[in-house]
Order: structure tokens, then C-alpha cells, then sequence
């Protein structure tokens, strides 16, 4: 409950300081006058990518030799997403997708599937950041991005060589880097796990047009990524106030004011919770199932067979 009270305070503290060191009025003036037609858009990518997550994940889990149906996947992924987003850490939701699904094997196999799952996307979204800057460095004009980020970018594949390099002497971890390869190697997992990085990054981009912002494409893939790799910070709740805070350094590189960065991150968040909602459905339907199990057990024939025995 403490680490609770704490990261919530974290994420409140970060936006409360967002709204006071920006011009907060226009912030609440972009938002008001947000365009609906571009936070459609923003709500058909992300439930696409939630469709496709779970697609990844099925996948995943196969070559852990857990078979999971695909509608139970976008089930357990969309409650994983609802409890990430109101739990502090980002990653409570994803253990529960892990414990519950054990059924389908053993509970090391099932957590294995759900940790590369989440690997391969976040690789997947730096490796589409890096492609994004190196292909930056071929075409002049557009963002002038500091000498910092390309010192990040040369230590990325240093750091990776660097810790396959000393993880392959550990046997579980070995194994572990293993499954991961193998799977990023799956041609059809690469293209599905590219198309989710596009996805999440174009919801990033339509939320900034949805508030008037208009960001140069070669930000698409370059400054989106860093916005959205904020929100991986744990000291949070579902990445607020990270997420505004990248937004608000990183937009003005791109000829974007702090506010329309920090009014950005808002309707992102904003439209992640509201994507996440069918949860609640699923959470209805299994409430629903639970109760009539319960009901099952206790018939009059088991109740009287009970009595008998007795």
C-alpha cells in the first residue's frame, strides 16, 4: 500500500509540476477543443495492437509449448493492460496474465512466454528508434537532436552484444536468450511485432494532431520512441507523469510547444485507459462464470447425495 501511495504521489507531483511550469490554460484549452475524428484513430490503433499483442503472446506461448486460445490471449491481455495502468510498477497485470493462464502448462513456462512477450516489443520499439535515427543522419533538416542521443545510440548495440555476450555462460538465463532469438528470428513474429511498434507509435502521433499538434514525420519514429519509453519508468502509475514530462522536453526539438507535448501525453494516457475499458467486460463475464460454477456445485441431486453419505 506504501509503494502504492508512493508512486501515485510520484505520477500526481510530476503532473501538478507539468501544469504549473507550463501554460496550463492552453492545455486545457487544447484539450477542450480536441479533435474527435483524430482520437478515433488514436482508439482503433490501440485496440489493434491490444488484438495484435495478444497474437504475439499466443505465438510466443506455442513455442513454450502452451497452447493458448487466441480469444482467451486477447482476454488475459486486456485485463493484464487495465491492472498495469492502475497498479503501481507496470507489471502487476502482467504477472496475473502469467499465473492465470498456468493451467495451460506450469507457471515457469507461462511467465517465460509473458517476459519475452513484453521483450520483444520493447526491442522491437528501439529497433525501430534506432532505425528512425540512422536513417535521420541521411536526410538533412528536420529535428536538430543533441549530441547526447547519438552517443545513447552507439551504446545501444554495445550494451546488447555485451549482455548476450555474459548471459550465455548461465544455463537458464542461456536458455532463457534462447527462446527469445528464436522467436525474434520467426518471420511472421518480426512483422507482427513491427507492426505494433508502428501502431503504438502513429497513436502517439494522431493524440498530438487530435490536440492541434503537428510533428514532423521524422519524429514518427525517433521522438515518439523516447516518449513512449518513458513510461517504462516504474516510480509511476501507468507511466503518468514520465510520459508528459518527456513529451514536454522532447516536442519543442520539434517545433512543438511544452504544452502541446504535455496536452499530447494527457490524451494519450487518456485514450490507453479508455482502450483498456472491454476489460471490465471480461472482468463481468468471469464474475458471471465464477457464481454459476459455484451454483453448479451445490444442486439439489449433489446437495441430497451429500446428506445420504452423511
Amino acid at each position: 500500500m506504501l509503494r502504492f501511495a508512493l508512486k501515485f504521489l510520484v505520477s500526481a507531483a510530476m503532473i501538478g509540476a507539468l501544469l504549473l511550469f507550463t501554460d496550463s490554460a492552453q492545455i486545457a484549452e487544447k484539450l477542450r477543443g480536441a479533435d474527435l475524428s483524430w482520437l478515433a484513430v488514436v482508439l482503433a490503433c490501440l485496440t489493434l495492437s491490444t488484438f495484435l499483442m495478444a497474437k504475439r503472446w499466443q505465438w510466443v506461448a506455442q513455442n513454450f509449448g502452451l497452447e493458448i486460445a487466441f480469444g482467451r490471449a486477447v482476454r488475459e491481455y486486456y485485463l493484464a493492460q487495465l491492472i498495469n495502468m492502475i497498479l503501481p510498477g507496470g507489471v502487476a497485470g502482467d504477472a496475473a496474465r502469467a499465473v492465470r493462464v498456468r493451467d495451460t502448462g506450469d507457471l515457469s513456462r507461462a511467465a517465460q512466454s509473458v517476459i519475452i512477450d513484453r521483450l520483444i516489443g520493447q526491442i522491437c520499439l528501439f529497433t525501430l528508434m534506432f532505425l528512425g535515427f540512422v536513417v535521420v543522419l541521411w536526410v538533412p533538416g528536420g529535428v536538430a537532436w543533441p549530441s547526447w542521443i547519438w552517443l545513447v545510440l552507439a551504446a545501444m548495440p554495445v550494451i546488447a552484444g555485451a549482455v548476450l555476450f555474459f548471459a550465455r555462460g548461465d544455463g537458464r538465463i542461456g536458455g532463457f536468450l534462447t527462446h527469445l532469438v528464436r522467436n525474434l528470428r520467426e518471420p511472421r513474429q518480426a512483422f507482427l511485432a513491427a507492426t505494433i511498434a508502428v501502431l503504438l507509435c502513429y497513436s502517439m502521433y494522431a493524440s498530438a494532431r487530435a490536440i492541434g499538434a503537428i510533428l514532423p514525420a521524422s519524429t514518427v519514429f525517433t521522438l515518439i520512441p523516447l516518449v513512449l519509453t518513458a513510461m517504462l519508468v516504474p516510480l509511476s502509475i501507468g507511466g503518468w507523469g514520465w510520459r508528459e514530462a518527456a513529451a514536454v522536453v522532447l516536442f519543442p526539438m520539434a517545433s512543438a510547444s511544452a504544452s502541446e507535448g504535455a496536452a499530447t501525453g494527457i490524451v494519450y494516457g487518456t485514450m490507453i485507459l479508455l482502450a483498456a475499458c472491454p476489460a471490465f467486460l471480461f472482468l463481468l463475464t468471469d464474475t458471471k462464470n465464477t457464481k454459476a460454477a459455484e451454483v453448479a456445485e451445490y444442486t439439489p441431486e449433489k446437495s441430497d447425495r451429500k446428506l445420504e453419505v452423511q
